[in-house]
């Protein structure tokens, strides 16, 4: 397998082709976008969000959720593969905090009864609106079946990694899923990272990786080891 060119280059990560059709190398880079507009570098992020991420993808296939990921193959790539991305983003939410206490009025850090699964159409022009199943199906983006099968695939990603982060002593407060079609099948793809999870602590309700930087109370470096730590030395 060899690597070609580059075909996409985001915030945090970039994809490169390869001399097979059907799989592409995802690369996590060492920046992270700040205030939502500049980016600034932190040495390891890059390496530490591509074994988080494999190792998830690897333990949620073992409870038969399809994923885009095929092997880790350096420091900060893996090889996944190639899908047809559907635009559209899914969060779970667990604990009530930030800007979804604003949007409707709750306390920060109150559990949910039952988890809230939510979707926004990835379009930054826009500010990424949130839509329902209908405006997925009408604007042909998937058809019922499909969106059906990504809301059992998010509850299912939630309840298994739910019980992976309790067993570290870890709340999974929120998180962002991304999926695709391999050969007309949904599979869930993007990554499973720091970047795109939430994670408190289950007994100081500390609050960990991007939140402990934000406040200050921790460098980059070491709130991205300290889950790092916790996710593999527990």
């Amino acid at each position: 397998m060899k690597k070609k060119k580059k075909i996409l280059e985001g915030s945090t990560k970039k994809l490169y082709s390869t001399d097979e059709p059907e799989h592409i190398i995802q690369e996590f880079m060492d920046t992270v976008l700040k205030d939502g507009e500049s980016k600034s570098t932190i040495k390891g992020k890059g390496a530490i969000n591509n074994q988080i991420c494999g190792h998830l993808f690897e333990y949620l296939e073992g409870f038969h959720i399809p994923t885009h990921f095929v092997k880790s193959i350096g420091n900060k790539e893996m090889l996944v593969k190639k899908l047809d991305m559907i635009p559209v983003e899914i969060f779970v939410h667990n604990i009530a905090t930030g800007e979804f206490c604003k949007r409707f009025g709750q306390k920060d850090g109150q559990e949910l009864e039952l988890p809230i699964v939510e979707m926004f159409l990835k379009k930054p022009e826009l500010n990424n609106p949130m839509i329902n199943n209908g405006h997925v199906v009408a604007f042909g983006m998937a058809t019922t079946e499909d969106i059906n099968q990504i809301e059992r695939f998010s509850s299912k990603v939630n309840a298994v990694l739910k019980s992976f982060f309790t067993r570290r002593g870890l709340k999974l407060v929120d998180f962002k899923l991304e999926f695709g079609r391999h050969k007309e099948k949904i599979v869930l793809g993007d990554e499973i990272s720091p970047d795109t999870f939430q994670l408190w602590d289950s007994k100081t309700k500390e609050r960990l990786g991007l939140d402990k930087i934000t406040s200050g109370e921790s460098t980059p470096e070491s709130a991205y080891e300290d889950i790092f730590n916790r996710i593999f030395k527990s």
